[in-house]
């Protein structure tokens, strides 16, 4: 009888029709494969069992958490791997890969079966997100999304993100160390939005407060920040204080869906409303929003800017599909990373907000500048894996690990992207309020 490493290497050859690009070496201690390439290590016949119970990628997913499948050699490299061997193969490569259609697929599964050992399916780990109920994106569900998400210990994404905190695309240039990229992103969107002293800036989805600090410390912005994480909220506050900065930082632990209710209250009551602002950063916030409100959370934006106000929206796009009503949130990414989360493509984001009144100004598409960020967050991970278990758990350090290394190959080959919107809401007769040559901000402050 062949052993595992082989038996699955011929299966999976006799499915894909070409030779495996990645070694196996299987839980009864036999390889078989290209030598010299990663090696795809399966621990526990178990992973198996989680393949046949849910076939493609959410399968996989589980057992990566559970730590029954991992990666010998470079993960990047693996990924790409498999990658060009399954989903870049086609859409009809994909559809295929269906149990009911394709006898290829069945006998798969029968050899799988023979080496999965006895059932009942194991359990999913416990990092995945559990049933959801209710329709997309109530301001409970999105609360409890965001939760999962972001309450996971702050020790752990200092891990990861370094000291700056900030978590989303850094902006590079040759020699720049992350803490350098992240501080010049941060500055990137105070100059497109042209902060000066005294302005009034909403930051939705503020983080652990970076973008606020950034903002009142260096432009002298009365800021207001928004997040429905507590733990993110509870940090920024004390980094606030640290800072000497309570008198210019407002934080505050609100859905976005709240502010414009909150500022016309208190406009009516005759206090000083939260709104009007001078300018709104909305930095990797939008994707959490959802299609379904998307309309309504550019409104809101919209009524929160005074006239001649700017919008600087950064957001990661996905590549225009060629059926929308296919797109369909990835199941990893979903599962245990952003549940409910949702990309859109650049030209639906830009016609929704025009649609709502602002008009667009710039778009600065910066998707290299997120693949470099991902590698260095991978690369902060990896070092204090042993410390990053200790704050959170296993299974959520390899989510964290697989979708960062994953996410960075997507950027690489353009699957998806990031971009910063300027938009301004304009004054009455047109105006936007911009210098003929509006592109003031390409030198930092100082050069």
């Amino acid at each position: 009888m062949a052993r595992a490493a082989s038996r699955l290497t011929a299966l999976a050859e006799e499915l894909l029709s070409e030779p495996l690009p990645v070694r196996i070496r299987a839980w009864d201690g036999s390889e078989s494969g290209p030598p010299g390439a990663p090696v795809l290590v399966i621990r526990h016949r178990r992973a198996l069992r989680r393949l046949l119970w849910k076939p493609g990628e959410l399968g996989l997913a589980r057992a990566w958490v559970s730590g029954e499948i991992d990666v010998e050699g470079d993960l990047y490299e693996t990924l790409d791997r498999i990658a060009g061997l399954l989903w870049d193969r086609g859409a009809d490569a994909k559809d295929a890969v269906h149990p009911v259609r394709d006898p290829a697929v069945r006998a798969f599964a029968r050899g799988l079966l023979q080496l999965a050992g006895p059932w009942p399916p194991p359990a999913p780990p416990a990092e995945e997100v559990r049933r959801r109920t209710g329709p997309l994106h109530t301001k409970r569900r999105d609360k409890e999304a965001i939760s999962h998400h972001y309450d996971v210990g702050n020790d752990f994404y200092a891990l990861v993100l370094g000291p700056s905190m900030v978590y989303s695309c850094a902006y590079w240039e040759d020699g720049s160390t992350l803490e350098e990229a992240q501080r010049d992103k941060l500055d990137l969107v105070c100059r497109k939005l042209a902060l000066k002293e005294g302005d009034r800036l909403l930051d939705v989805g503020c983080g652990w407060g970076s973008m606020a600090i950034h903002a009142a410390r260096e432009y002298g912005a009365q800021v207001t920040g928004i997040t429905l994480s507590q733990e993110q909220a509870a940090h920024a506050r004390k980094r606030i204080a640290e800072e000497g900065l309570t008198d210019r930082i407002e934080i505050r632990v609100q859905d976005y869906r709240d502010v414009l209710p909150q500022a016309l209250g208190s406009a009516r009551t005759g206090d000083t409303p939260p709104g009007p602002y001078d300018a709104i950063s909305s930095i990797g916030m939008a994707e959490h929003v959802g299609s379904v409100r998307y309309r309504e959370y550019a409104d809101d934006l919209f009524a929160l800017l005074k006239p001649g106000g700017r919008l600087l929206n950064h957001q990661i796009a996905r590549r225009p599909e060629k059926d929308e009503d296919a797109y369909h949130i990835d199941a990893f990414i979903d599962s245990y990373v952003f549940p409910d989360g949702e990309l859109a493509p650049l030209g639906r984001t830009l016609a929704t907000l025009e649609e709502a009144g602002f008009e667009a100004r710039d778009v600065e598409a910066i998707r290299e500048h997120y693949a470099l960020t991902l590698r260095r967050w991978v690369a902060n991970l990896e070092r204090h894996w042993d410390q990053a278990v200790r704050a959170t758990s296993p299974g959520r350090a390899r989510v964290w690990r697989l979708y960062m290394a994953a996410s960075a190959l997507s950027f690489e080959h353009n699957k998806i992207g990031v971009n910063q919107i300027l938009a301004v809401r304009p004054l009455e007769g047109g105006s936007s309020r911009l210098p003929l040559r509006s592109r003031a901000w390409t030198e930092k402050a100082g050069d």
